[in-house]
């Protein structure tokens, strides 16, 4: 079972950058899809962006992509999401997941979540 930690949130002005990351526990990350989600106050979760096991393929949402990059190093346990050109709407609680599979394709549902990052964009 993976445990994940995320870390890097903060407050930032809106067409800045910031940088989250996720700590995974164990040795088997590499078998794991990774994704992104966020949730803003009164609305649903939502996916923001995924890659696959090997890092060679990702999937964005429409509303990050071009500003958002997301990548992993297996070798650190880590998948990072690089935040750019932050838009007041951007502000949620971002989330890591993660799932176990035989896929190398990104995906969107997953069984393991973080504890969330709290991300805010000011004006």
């Amino acid at each position: 079972q993976a445990q994940l930690v995320e870390s890097g949130g903060g407050l930032v002005q809106a067409g800045g950058s910031l940088r989250l990351s996720c700590a995974a526990s164990g040795r088997t990350f590499s078998r794991y899809a990774m994704g992104w989600f966020r949730q803003a106050p009164g609305k649903e979760r939502e996916f923001v962006a995924a890659i696959n096991r090997s890092g060679s393929s990702t999937d964005y949402a429409d509303s990050v992509k071009g500003r958002f990059t997301i990548s992993r190093d297996n070798a650190k346990n880590t998948v990072y999401l690089q935040m750019n050109s932050l838009k007041l709407e951007d502000t949620a609680v971002y989330y890591c997941a993660a799932d176990l599979t035989t896929s190398d394709r990104p995906k969107r549902v997953y069984d393991y979540w973080g504890q969330g990052t709290q991300v805010t964009v000011s004006s």
